[in-house]
């Protein structure tokens, strides 16, 4: 028993493997086991079967393995079996093991003879085994039967590649006597990946089914078809057999009895049947075990160290400690703070590259969003010029107005100024939902406790909702206080004389020309009848929109100018991913080829607003929705004498000189106010409020209540830790004091026909 300490190591490997499984991690560490592979009804399933000394795996025509099994067979006094998929749960009749085996398959596969590479783990514990780690695999075959897909010869192929092409990976090839041994299937195989036999046992079964007159004992004896590590004949049980129930132990007693007696291997019976080749099994794995010792310690190693920092928290740990609740909580809730506040300020540190979140986007809502929203108000000239003739009219009443009423200009403003509510009060829901949003994102960290993360969440969510009344009646403040005084003596305003001077034409602000504002990729939309939709490379500049090939801005595809263009929402295609903008000319012309309007599309609707943002600042403005119906309109609206167009004129030309202060002015003052009432707020409750609301807010035991997958995740961790750490120390125990048998001398295996 020189080996006794190998004998340790096999059950400790299954304990790691089974560590890694249940963890949900796969075992990278390809532990030592043995694949048996051969053909459909070579007898593998039997060979198996007789270790264990039951009957215990499905049976039938055909394909009847249609996931590999991993088998680990432990010593043991007591005889049961047990499914890493039910854990807890002792099977001691093995018809139920069989049913159980049978089950599992059809909830992966189907019923439909169809193959799947998950595996199922098995364990046998019994007093008639020795330790061993093997993998039953499905039989190779070359045609599908029923419904089976017709790749099923590749598919089975590459499932048994994945395994047996582990230099860890032991393979029993197993060839019924009764057929060639030279086209063997399960010995080409093993030849592709282990050319040189190291790892290659074969098996020859059905001997007592061969033709009279004719036997496998040149073949055993290792002088015909010879295989490095040579082959060992068994004698399986006959379907007569199993249909009548033979006994097993009946079975290796009948085998035993069949090799003493047949004249051609009576001399080498010692070395032939099951008990030979489960010790034999045995003593290779244990070999092979202790050759890849070394590999094996260092990876062990390694996977300790990865798992080192995770387990360090959990260590000394005690659920019930008071002390240790105390200390999580206070350190949970200023992680939680400190992750707020870098959300919403920025930080250097892990850093989001796949989209803009907290303050990132509170800044596109404050110099984008809102921006855009003010203008699109603003900006409807033919309503405006309505209302303003209307005034005008209504202020000289009855009388014809020889000047220009500065109270039509009052009146106005007023109403421009009233509009800004809305835009105003949407950009504070807008950044409350962003705000929201980084709560969230930042209690993710507070997962393992879900009552902490709940409340968390709840309590700053509600702070947060408080503070967006005060929000709003400040900015709905600001907006009133503006309404409260006309301040035409503003250093800004035009005045009266300036705005008589000036037409629309010249009031009509422009950037500087040729003055990039905006390039990047969009999507021209156009149906499959014209071309399709193509991808482009976009420059806005001042003057023009351009398009070309790409980033390169060599070749050239258009060059639209901006004149006369408004901006619209498109509809998205209903199955288009795309969010679609349109550009028209308000002249009712064709702005590109035979269009009335472009439509251009963009990945994400952020996008769309940032493209809408810049042409604002090119002068091209939104389209706004019209509301009143066109008929409706009074002809007197177009047909003015030119005393009052000249008044329109001009208060028209003071109602956006005015206007164009205010909205500088709330554009400033509304980011601030929602910064300073809102966000900044936030981060001070959540610094020096959040705990003690926390505290009140209920008991702190059953704040700290660990979620169940937490509580399973560190046992588990801490279960897989220890087992690395033991089987280390048994490696190092063994290394030093096994001995060995030395592999034996190469042969001649040029025999073994490639596969094509």
């Amino acid at each position: 028993m020189g080996n006794r300490g190998m004998e340790d190591l096999i059950p400790l490997i299954n304990k790691l493997q089974d560590a890694f499984s249940s963890i949900g991690q796969s075992c990278n560490l390809d532990l030592p086991q043995i694949a048996v592979v051969g053909g459909q009804s070579a007898g593998k399933s039997s060979v198996l079967e007789n270790f264990v000394g039951r009957d215990f795996l499905p049976r039938g025509s055909g394909i009847v393995t249609r996931r590999p099994l991993i088998l680990q067979l432990i010593n043991n006094k007591a005889e049961y079996a047990e499914f890493l998929h039910c854990k807890g749960k002792k099977f001691v009749d093995f018809e139920e093991v069989r049913a159980e085996i049978e089950a599992e398959t059809d909830r992966i596969t189907g019923s439909n003879k169809g193959i799947s590479p998950i595996p199922i783990n098995l364990r046998v514990y019994s007093p008639h085994v020795l330790n061993l780690t093997l993998i039953d695999l499905p039989g190779m075959t070359k045609v599908a039967v029923g419904d089976q897909p017709p790749d099923i010869e590749h598919q089975i192929r590459d499932m048994l590649l994945q395994f047996i092409t582990k230099e860890s990976c032991l393979i029993l090839a197993v060839t019924p006597a009764n057929t060639d041994l030279a086209n063997s299937d399960a010995l080409k195989i093993a030849k592709e990946v282990d050319p040189q036999g190291l790892r290659t046992i074969g098996v020859i079964t059905k001997l007592d089914l061969m033709d009279e007159g004719t036997d496998a004992r040149d073949i055993l004896e290792n002088k015909l078809l010879p295989l490095r590590r040579g082959y060992i004949g068994v004698v399986n049980r006959s379907q007569k057999d199993i249909d009548g129930k033979k006994d097993i132990r009946a079975a290796l007693a009948a085998e035993r009895k069949f090799f003493l007696s047949h004249p051609a291997y009576r001399h080498m019976a010692e070395r032939m049947g099951t008990p030979h080749l489960q010790k034999s099994l045995n003593q290779q794995l244990t070999n092979h075990i202790r050759d890849t010792l070394p590999g094996l310690r260092s990876k062990l190693q390694s996977q300790l160290l990865s798992l080192e920092k995770e387990v360090e928290e959990y260590k000394n740990f005690r659920p019930d400690d008071p002390t240790r609740k105390t200390k999580a909580l206070l350190q949970m809730v200023q992680q939680f703070g400190v992750d707020f506040e870098k959300c919403i300020e920025g930080s250097g540190d892990q850093v989001d590259t796949n989209e803009l979140s907290g303050g990132a986007k509170i800044n596109r809502i404050f110099h984008e969003r809102f921006p855009f929203e003010l203008v699109k108000i603003v900006f409807d000239e033919k309503e405006l010029r309505r209302e303003i003739s209307h005034a005008i009219k209504n202020v000289h009443g009855v009388r014809t107005g020889l000047f220009t009423p500065d109270l039509a200009f009052e009146a106005i403003v007023k109403k421009q100024i009233v509009k800004l509510k809305t835009p105003c009060l949407k950009c504070i829901d807008l950044v409350i939902q962003e705000l929201i949003n980084t709560v969230r994102q930042c209690t993710n960290k507070l997962n393992s406790y879900p009552r902490l993360r709940e409340e968390t969440e709840r309590i700053v969510t509600t702070h947060i909702r408080e503070r967006e009344g005060k929000s709003k009646d400040q900015v709905l403040l600001l907006i009133d206080i503006e309404l409260s005084y006309i301040n035409t003596n503003h250093e800004d305003f035009i005045g009266f004389a300036n705005a008589q001077q000036r037409n629309t034409a010249a009031n009509k602000k422009r950037a500087i020309p040729n003055q990039v504002i905006r390039k990047g990729w969009l999507t021209i939309n156009i149906s499959i009848m014209k071309g399709g939709s193509k991808e482009y490379w976009f420059v806005l500049t001042a003057e023009s929109l351009s398009w070309y090939k790409d980033e390169e801005e060599k070749e050239k595809k258009y060059m639209l100018p901006l004149d006369n263009l408004k901006i619209r929402d498109v509809e998205k295609g209903f199955m288009s991913t795309k969010h679609i903008f349109g550009i028209f000319n308000t002249e009712q012309r064709n702005v590109y080829k035979d269009l009335r309007q472009i439509e251009l599309a963009c990945d994400s609707q952020e996008d769309v607003d940032s493209w809408k943002a810049s042409f604002l600042r090119a002068g091209v403005y939104p389209e706004k929705d019209q509301v009143e119906n066109e008929d409706a309109a009074p002809a007197d609206t177009f047909s003015m004498d030119p005393q009052l167009e000249r008044q329109v004129e001009t208060i028209r030309n003071l109602v956006d000189s005015y206007i164009g202060i205010i909205n500088k002015s709330i554009r400033d003052l509304v980011p601030k106010t929602i910064m300073h009432l809102m966000i900044n707020n936030a981060k001070d409750f959540i610094h020096s409020e959040l705990l003690a609301y926390l505290y009140s807010s209920g008991d702190q035991n059953s704040l700290m209540e660990e979620s169940a997958d937490q509580a399973q995740r560190r046992d588990e961790m801490l279960r897989m830790y220890h087992a690395l750490k033991e089987a280390l120390v048994i490696i190092g125990d063994i290394s030093a004091n096994t001995i060995t048998t030395p592999v034996p001398p190469p042969v001649n295996d040029t025999w073994i026909q490639e596969t094509r």
